[in-house]
């Protein structure tokens, strides 16, 4: 039986590239490069990091896969940055569950296990945070309630309301996950608004009606700080209002959301 053990490799170098880009990197998610600042021009990154051109090129372009940067081309060329949101996150994530063939149905049961902890979460906020949260979200079912009778744009409030609550819970680790699982949710419905809408199938205003009554109800039991009903409001509120938009064993739609897109107000 032989002893001959494998010969130890030595760790693998970066390379000038991978060190360029990290040191960029650290400054985008740090925050001393801001969302939609432009990084400083060639020359200039050349200078600071004395590497080649196509060193700091290949750099940039590590950035852009990542989507921190969006590289401009022509005359006004250079890279600007591009922040990670929910919304660009969802972009990717998507796109794994597309190449695994995930279902409407999974999205939904995804969306049923967070949002409501985030309505939970939600009503556990301090007094001053929930009253700030309630006058906001009681805003949105107001101009919510204002396109009764309406189709898309009913929708549109809709989805709003949902993700204020996802984004305004308190814990920035589930509002991120549960703000991924949402934004890919939401480009599902607004599919789903379109092409019922265009057909003249979309649920009647009684539906619409029931929606504002549960979101009331939701932010009812946020303000009373009461985060077990919260949570079961929003769940049966979920379990009500998904299966009109077909949370069934379809696989997703292509997103609308491209990686680079910027975030709506609320996510």
């Amino acid at each position: 039986m032989s002893t001959e053990r494998a010969p130890v490799l030595p760790p693998r170098l970066p390379r000038m590239a991978e060190l360029v880009a990290s040191n960029l990197r650290r400054r985008i998610i740090g925050g001393e490069l801001a969302d939609g600042a432009e990084l400083p021009r060639e020359a200039e990154l050349l200078a600071e990091f004395g590497v080649s051109r196509p060193s700091l090129r290949e750099a940039l372009r590590i950035l852009e896969t990542e989507g921190l940067i969006r590289i401009r081309r022509g005359k006004i060329g250079g890279g600007v940055v591009q922040v990670p949101t929910a919304q660009s996150t969802a972009y990717h994530l998507g796109l794994t569950l597309q190449s695994r063939g995930t279902t409407l149905r999974d999205v939904a049961q995804a969306r049923v296990v967070l949002e409501p902890a985030c309505a939970g979460l939600a009503a556990g906020l301090d007094a001053r945070a929930r009253k700030a949260l309630v006058l906001a979200l009681n805003a949105l079912i107001d101009e919510n309630e204002g396109c009764v009778g309406e189709s898309y744009a009913f929708t549109e409030k809709a989805l709003e309301f949902h993700a204020a609550i996802v984004e305004l819970c308190g814990n920035t680790t589930v509002a991120l996950l549960a703000g991924v699982v949402e934004a890919i949710w939401s480009s599902q419905e607004r599919h789903w608004a379109q092409r019922v809408a265009s057909d003249g199938d979309y649920p009647d205003t009684k539906y619409q009606k029931d929606v504002i009554n549960a979101h009331r109800a939701v932010v009812e039991a946020i303000a009373k700080g009461d985060a077990d009903t919260a949570t079961h409001l929003m769940r049966r509120h979920l379990g009500k209002s998904q299966p009109y938009v077909g949370a069934d064993d379809r696989s997703l739609d292509v997103l609308a959301t491209e990686p680079g897109a910027r975030a709506a107000q609320w996510i």
